[in-house]
């Protein structure tokens, strides 16, 4: 009953700003380039893949995969089978299926075409609750299962482990083999508010309040929220000497800023450098890019 779950409910335009924007000034290095942008709303990041239309007694079809191949396959068929440079990019759920779909975009274009993919607000992270409850894990295994995703992992993975634990990025980045460059707030709203602090009758007045504005939240919260930001820099820890890798986490209380904050007066920065200027440095090889801010609330650029 949402635009999530129903083209029935998509916007009949959406605004290209931000890493789409054909504004030189607000997007310096991919302003003239051929731009799509796919619409979600099959809920398992193109990645679902059953087997059977039916699921729990009733009629659902999750096909997110397949809609994936029917999009590339027009694609290609328009042009962007002669590309010499592309990029995967989305944030949010959109960020974890660059991440799933990575290899597969870049195994379809020129072998000597550059290809890198973007994750922005991807790197979920799977970690208990303030319960202690596996909120984020138990939510992806959930998926997995519906949607019979395990199919659309890496299959070494799923080979050694649950396979919902393939879906997240401590594990499938490890199996990437294309280039990949990672944008993520350390506080990321959308993670705090679904995976570490979820709405619950169980929490304390004060954790409600906390869960929604990071600017209420007291010491010893701060410190649970710091914690969280640990556990980030601790999980990418491998990723980080990856030399074909690139990285940009900063401290701001957001999620999803490739559009958002990619590139103006008042984007967010690390170094003097915006989201754009970093991605740019890395897609065209101008600099190595390993960006990590100092912790909350550092960063006056938020």
């Amino acid at each position: 009953m949402t635009r999530l779950g129903s083209s029935n409910f998509f916007e009949h335009e959406v605004p290209f700003f931000g890493v789409l924007s054909s504004d030189p000034s607000q997007n310096p290095d991919f302003f003239n380039w051929n731009r799509v942008m796919i619409r979600y709303c099959d809920g398992a990041c193109f990645s679902g893949h059953p087997e059977a239309e039916f699921k729990n007694e009733t009629r659902l079809f999750f096909r997110g995969q397949l809609i994936w191949e029917a999009i590339m396959d027009e694609l290609l068929s328009m042009g962007m089978s002669h590309a010499k440079r592309a990029m995967l990019t989305g944030c949010s759920a959109g960020g974890l299926s660059t991440l799933i779909h990575c290899d597969y975009f870049r195994d379809h274009l020129p072998k000597d075409a550059t290809v890198k993919c973007v994750s922005d607000g991807g790197y979920i992270l799977n970690v208990l609750d303030v319960l202690g409850n596996p909120t984020m894990g138990s939510f992806f295994h959930d998926v997995v299962t519906l949607q019979s995703v395990d199919k659309s992992l890496d299959q070494n993975c799923v080979a050694k482990m649950e396979p919902s634990k393939c879906m997240f990025p401590q594990e499938s980045l490890k199996n990437i083999r294309t280039p990949v460059f990672l944008v993520n707030t350390a506080y990321d709203y959308w993670q705090i508010q679904n995976g570490l602090v979820p709405d619950s009758p169980d929490l304390d007045e004060r954790w409600k309040i906390c869960r929604l504005n990071i600017q209420e939240c007291d010491a010893a919260q701060m410190k649970v929220l710091h914690g969280f930001r640990s556990s980030l820099i601790d999980a990418i820890g491998e990723f980080h000497v990856n030399k074909e890798g690139g990285m940009f986490i900063n401290s701001c209380n957001s999620h999803c800023q490739i559009r958002e904050s990619w590139h103006s007066a008042t984007s967010t920065r690390i170094e003097n450098k915006t989201i754009a200027e970093s991605v740019g440095d890395w897609y065209f090889n101008r600099k190595p890019v390993k960006l990590i801010d100092c912790p909350y609330p550092c960063n006056a650029s938020c």
